[in-house]
């Protein structure tokens, strides 16, 4: 990675994540008073000194812990030293130091990497907390006093850190990522596509509905390009949605769908497609994000020589007011048919950043409208004076007409289907503008 990785470390609740949100600016991880809300690693980006750094938040350690999510979590933390250039350990003045701050500092030790001591919640100014002094006993130098609520402190940790930096030259431009969010229902298989792709347990994957909460990014370059894939928390029906931890899961999960170039939508094969799977999808169609349905365990499905084409009927059926997304039929856990989904990926995200020349936009509109004509009404014909592109990502037209009324919306979906016919829009939205002439205000 170019950047310097700083990695954000603890036993729970000592504060880590408010931390990571102060650090890097912006309310990315999922902050709440109940123990273990964090459960994955979560990147971001932070400026200082003129250098831009990685910063990593992770779960809470808890060393000796037997419960199956807490142990996966311990082992997202220790994936996070491991690639981090400098550790920040973070404790908390209010309980002092406690036995599992002792064994988190031991763990640090023995991985060689520098350790910067954090003391959160020191929201008071003045003297330090009696209590302040007691962390020296951890063995990891001078401990900084910190308020990630407030921000007291933060720039004096990140003077620490910088401290051990390595030298690093910034010469190269970081390639620009396609972002493909990846969404669904809970256990469709989102988290375990993500560490197929990237050959690491980069997510937390269990049979628990609801254990990815955070969005989470991981970068991948492969023989197709680079990516930025975002693995959300799934998304349950409103009136099943009492926590509300999994309340901010599903805002970070709609905020991943808005800064994506293309949404995967996962799709379980074995439950098959459900009310809430077209729900999902419609939030992406809404967006004017291109899509892909991909149809996970597919591994897992009983098939013969008509099987995918009776589930591709009954998707086309569920999904018909998305027809422009393709299907594909993959299986996270063999790797089927991944190499196929990138191919997709790239079309789909060149069809919604493609423009169409004006001229040959009115040629082909002339050519429709030879081939159907516009439909009249009480003795009036729908004239389209011309068509011109307005913008990208989804391809936006604008049509001047004399009467926006007779602008029906089955001649505007003949319309869009010549378009595609035409230029190959697979994947991607249309969205249609309709401007009368003599409406200079619209």
């Amino acid at each position: 990675m170019a950047n310097p990785v700083i990695a954000i470390v603890g036993r729970p609740n000592v504060g880590k994540s408010t931390l990571f949100n102060k650090l890097i600016g912006e309310r990315i991880a999922i902050v709440d008073d109940t123990p273990g809300v964090t459960r994955d690693r979560i990147f971001g980006q932070c400026e200082w000194r003129n250098r831009c750094l990685t910063v990593i938040d992770t779960g809470g350690i808890e060393p000796y812990s037997d419960d199956i999510i807490l142990k996966q979590m311990r082992r997202q933390a220790e994936l996070a030293i491991d690639a981090a250039d400098v550790i920040v350990l973070v404790t908390d003045i209010n309980s002092g130091v406690v036995a599992t701050d002792q064994e988190v500092a031991a763990m640090l030790q023995k991985s060689g990497r520098p350790v910067v001591l954090c003391v959160n919640k020191c929201d008071k100014i003045g003297e330090p907390d009696p209590n302040f002094y007691e962390f020296y006993n951890l063995g990891l130098g001078d401990p900084i006093q910190v308020s990630s609520v407030h921000g007291h402190g933060t720039g004096d940790l990140l003077d620490a850190v910088f401290e051990y930096l390595p030298e690093t030259s910034v010469d190269d431009e970081e390639d620009e990522c396609i972002n493909v969010a990846i969404i669904g229902r809970p256990n469709a298989g989102k988290s375990s596509l993500v560490n197929k792709i990237t050959g690491e347990n980069r997510c937390i994957v269990s049979n628990i509905a609801g254990t990815t909460r955070d969005s989470i990014d991981s970068v991948v370059e492969n023989n197709f390009g680079k990516f930025r894939l975002t693995d959300t928390a799934g998304l349950r029906r409103k009136s099943k949605i009492d926590d509300a931890v999994e309340k901010y899961s599903v805002i970070r999960a709609k905020m991943a769908i808005e800064r994506s170039d293309v949404c995967v939508i996962m799709i379980d094969a074995v439950t098959g497609v459900t009310e809430q799977d077209t729900k999902i999808a419609g939030l992406a169609h809404e967006s004017g994000k291109a899509c892909i349905i991909a149809v996970n365990k597919w591994d897992a499905v009983e098939k013969d020589n008509n099987t995918m084409n009776e589930y591709r009927k009954k998707l086309e059926t569920e999904f018909s007011y998305m027809s422009y997304a393709p299907f594909i039929f993959i299986s996270a856990k063999t790797g089927q048919r991944l190499d196929r989904l990138f191919e997709l990926i790239i079309t789909v995200v060149n069809s919604a950043a493609m423009r169409i020349t004006t001229g040959m936009l009115n040629d082909l509109l002339a050519d429709a409208t030879a081939r159907v004509q516009p439909p009249t009404d009480k003795g009036r014909r729908l004239k389209i004076m011309y068509v011109t592109q307005a913008s990208v990502k989804p391809p936006t037209f604008v049509f001047f007409v004399n009467n926006s009324e007779l602008f029906h919306f089955s001649y505007q979906r003949y319309l869009e289907n010549r378009i595609r016919e035409t230029f190959g829009m697979q994947g991607t939205p249309i969205r249609f503008i309709i401007r009368e002439r003599d409406d200079e205000k619209r």
